[in-house]
């Protein structure tokens, strides 16, 4: 064999070469080749999906498309005008969710476990994992639209529950176990849709907590039947306040054209958090339709809740949750420097805790087949192993952001801002209101005078303003200028420059 071998691969790859180069195109493997540089090979399967099946397909884990994400945005280092934090300075990530609500919801780190349902999503295994996971680093669980498990909440330091358009999960003795209520309305994977699974999905226990009889499918209307307009909300959001006893309630949605209005609605529910999916977010399954061409990116929502609640006057009033394709720290402490108060993951928690256990089904099967709760490999998955891997992502991914922090020059998360950042393209720089780097930071006048800064606003909102510029003002004009607008001596500015 060894004798032969070279010989043999030789004659086969040189009879093969020939005939690719000689056979005409229709009967020419090639022609595969061709074909999908016009429809790629995702096209080319999931339309033989649909071939197949002739039903609506089911993509897990979101959209495969490239959206406009946080990489246009880079932070700007202390160094000597600002000098960075010493390496061994402690560092406050804590956040506080509801600020404003009887019982606020204080969490040790920035980072929130996304939702994930029982029996409509996930395994009882992954539930227990997850909350066992959050619990070591001192965050949150979210239920998702699945069943309650008592096990769950019992392992779970702080847990948020997600009240659903479904029957269930609304008994009282249930909700007053929440530190959280997430009253969903849409998601980011699959907007406001309903959500249908049927009967050979979801067999056993699921089923029972759910409590729908045997051979039906289980069904998530797209719509609460309590809230026909904000007047519902509202009253649903005091009522779910009073059965709690205060804990913080708000609202989760997915981001639309329209989410000034949508903001607005929550705004006057008088919610205490609005969650925020943007396009990229995941989800168990979903429509690709939905999931390619519904929705805003998170960037995109983030900027423009974030403005919104400054307009209203509500920013640190009522905390902004946003997730939807954060896979690393530097995505996250961003979205905490344009105004976000926290970040919920889930496709990047779900990697994490299968970790290797993704050998026990690949490459035969997807690791899918571990968690989902249909999956036929979910016997394998060691919940214990799993939330262990997920305590230490959490530890990693906020020990990494912390040094972000002290490369800023400050030891609290709450002190990093959108100043400390610069947009590398303008697009970016249009949607967050971002300075772009190619604009010099202008230092002050040699004269000692008085000056104030163009803001970030009005330098966007007229581009023959340089951002870097600084204007001599007279302190008539400069008393007219909003809040953001600085007006100091060449003295102070020096001394602010080297805190």
């Amino acid at each position: 064999m060894i004798l032969f071998a070279r010989p043999l691969i030789q004659w086969i790859l040189g009879r093969w070469i020939r005939r690719l180069m000689s056979d005409r195109y229709p009967e020419n493997i090639w022609e595969m080749v061709t074909a999908m540089t016009r429809t790629s090979p995702q096209m080319v399967v999931e339309n033989s999906l649909r071939a197949q099946s002739g039903n609506i397909i089911e993509r897990p884990f979101g959209s495969p498309r490239k959206f406009l994400n946080f990489d246009g945005l880079i932070f700007s280092p202390a160094q000597l005008a600002t000098l960075p934090a010493q390496e061994n300075a402690p560092v406050d990530v804590k956040i506080t969710i509801g600020p404003k609500s009887r019982k606020p919801l204080a969490l040790d780190i920035p980072i929130l476990a996304g939702a994930m349902g029982y029996g409509i999503g996930v395994t009882e295994k992954v539930r227990l994992a997850v909350a066992k996971g959050t619990a070591a680093v001192g965050t949150a669980t979210n239920s998702g639209e699945g069943g309650f498990l008592p096990e769950d909440r019992a392992n779970a330091k702080y847990y948020i529950l997600q009240y659903n358009s479904a029957a269930w999960n609304k008994d009282p003795a249930i909700l007053k176990q929440a530190d959280a209520i997430e009253i969903h309305i849409g998601q980011g994977a699959s907007a406001g849709s309903a959500s249908f699974i049927p009967p050979e999905y979801m067999q056993g226990k699921a089923r029972e907590i759910l409590q729908v009889p045997d051979g039906e499918t289980v069904v998530i209307p797209s719509r609460h039947k309590e809230i026909q307009s904000v007047q519902d909300l509202q009253t649903l959001v005091a009522n779910l306040r009073q059965i709690t006893g205060g804990v913080p309630i708000g609202v989760k949605i997915c981001a639309s054209a329209k989410l000034e209005a949508d903001l607005e609605a929550a705004i006057q529910a008088a919610v205490d958090f609005i969650s925020i999916d943007g396009g990229q977010a995941g989800t168990k399954g979903g429509p690709p339709i939905l999931e390619d061409d519904f929705g805003l990116p998170t960037i995109f929502a983030l900027s423009r809740a974030v403005a919104y609640f400054k307009k209203r006057d509500v920013k640190g009033q009522i905390s902004v949750l946003i997730g939807g394709g954060f896979n690393n720290p530097g995505e996250c402490l961003k979205a905490l420097a344009l105004g976000a108060d926290g970040i919920f993951m889930g496709t990047a928690v779900l990697w994490a805790m299968t970790h290797d256990q993704v050998t026990k089904t690949i490459p035969w099967e997807p690791p899918t087949e571990l968690v989902f709760y249909p999956g036929s490999r979910t016997e394998q998955f060691d919940a214990d192993a799993a939330a262990d891997h997920l305590k230490n992502f959490f530890h990693s991914f906020v020990e990494e952001i912390k040094v972000g922090i002290r490369a800023l020059g400050k030891t609290s998360l709450q002190e990093v801002s959108r100043d400390d950042l610069t947009a590398l393209d303008e697009w970016t720089s249009r949607v967050t209101k971002i300075p772009c780097a190619y604009e010099p930071f202008s230092l002050p006048d040699q004269n000692d005078q008085q000056m104030v800064h163009v803001s970030d606003e009005e330098r966007l909102s007229n581009p023959d303003h340089d951002s870097g510029q600084i204007l001599h003002a007279e302190s008539q004009k400069s008393e007219s200028r909003p809040k953001e607008t600085v007006k100091i001596t060449m003295k102070k500015r020096w001394s602010a420059l080297f805190r």
